[in-house]
């Protein structure tokens, strides 16, 4: 579904670039040209808008997949290397290709999260200028966005997709599916690629395709009013896929947030298939019985617990009248990573002291705990902040 759905981004991309013109002055009405003027124009920069939040929404979904039916470890342990350098690829497509329209849903989303760039620590203000080409986004940022989209990228996944697939028939194909304790089949039968294996393929393709031609006609891709920098709507918010890092921003230090959080998760995904567990769980989902039962322990917590950390957040650390005597650093910064911590570690020893269950069984749920809290971040980031980025019920 993936490899599809790249097909169809460099397809629609390769069209929408005849029209399309990256200067401050003609890339909005260039849009407009392309939606209004051309045979089904609209369509394809529907699909091509649709096409980019499926394609990062199945990679995610993806990534869950292979890491619950444990398909990270020997021999498939360089696929899921390749896997996540995928998704940063899919994730920077997604980050250049947001600011293109040049419209203000765009300009200020694409302006909240480059700004976050500036809390870091020592490089945050170089590395902000670098990325904007400039102190503010401008005709030199949008030029270097469209050339990260147009060019980079695709080389990057080019590059990349197949050796993923190669990678893949390297270790024996995909895991295959086993019942907890089952012993792995040393030699599983083999079915022919026509009909089975492209038959399965085609199927899902025109399903997939199916959706998105339906995403396509009825709902159309955003296009506001033209950027303007002078106006800055309120609230300013970043786009759905770094909405949780907002979220966080408004609730730890920016170098927490910003740095210490995301080197930690994605140094514990690149570590993860080195990791010395005790069983052979490839196939087996959510690892075992007991696995499947911590894993909704883990969810059920996050998703009653996440909510009331920041609603408790919002009253306590942010309050003028808590916490006054601590500076920033230790309010919003020690106190929260700790507690963290504390939360993941509990979850841990919840699982290897009350339920009896291995590395396997404690790691994947405190790795469940952290996914749906992010889940939950992002929701509330997206439909539940409202104005000043204060908490509030959508319909009001």
């Amino acid at each position: 579904m993936a490899a599809v759905l790249v097909l169809n981004q460099f397809a629609s991309g390769v069209l929408l670039k005849f029209v399309y013109q990256p200067t401050v002055g003609s890339a909005y009405l260039s849009i407009v040209a392309f939606q209004n003027e051309l045979l089904f124009g609209r369509l394809i920069r529907n699909l091509h808008y649709w096409g980019a939040n499926l394609l990062l929404l199945i990679m995610l979904l993806h990534l869950l997949r292979v890491f619950f039916t444990s398909a990270y470890r020997l021999p498939r342990r360089a696929s899921w290397i390749v896997g996540l350098g995928l998704l940063i690829g899919v994730l920077t497509a997604n980050f250049s290709g947001y600011l293109l329209p040049w419209d203000q849903l765009a300009y200020w989303a694409t302006t909240v999260w480059t700004s976050m760039l500036g809390y870091v620590p020592g490089i945050g203000e170089k590395l902000q200028q670098a990325l904007r080409s400039g102190d503010e986004i401008g005709q030199a940022s949008l030029q270097l966005f469209y050339t990260l989209h147009t060019a980079v990228v695709p080389v990057m996944l080019l590059a990349l997709l197949p050796y993923h697939f190669w990678r893949i028939r390297k270790a024996g194909g995909l895991v295959l599916p086993r019942s907890p304790g089952e012993p792995p089949d040393p030699s599983p039968s083999r079915l022919p690629v026509w009909p089975d294996l492209l038959v399965r393929e085609a199927s899902t393709s025109l399903c997939l395709l199916a959706l998105l031609m339906l995403l396509a006609v009825f709902l159309n891709a955003p296009l506001g009013d033209p950027a303007n920098p002078g106006l800055s709507p309120n609230p300013t918010k970043a786009p759905w896929f770094m909405a949780a890092f907002q979220e966080l921003l408004l609730h730890m230090h920016p170098v927490f947030a910003l740095l210490v959080i995301p080197l930690l998760a994605f140094g514990g995904l690149v570590a993860l298939p080195f990791l010395v567990l005790p069983k052979n769980s490839a196939g087996v989902w959510f690892v075992s019985d007991v696995g499947r039962r911590t894993t909704i322990i883990a969810t059920v917590t996050a998703l009653i617990l996440t909510p009331i950390v920041i609603a408790g957040s919002d009253f306590f650390l942010r309050s003028n009248t808590w916490f006054t005597w601590a500076p920033p650093v230790l309010r919003e910064g020690l106190i929260p990573i700790v507690f963290l911590i504390a939360v993941a570690a509990g979850m841990y020893l919840v699982v290897r002291i009350q339920w009896k269950g291995d590395k396997n069984e404690a790691i994947q749920a405190v790795f469940t705990m952290l996914v749906v809290a992010w889940i939950v971040m992002t929701v509330i980031c997206v439909w539940f902040r409202g104005e000043q980025m204060k908490l509030g019920w959508p319909w009001r």
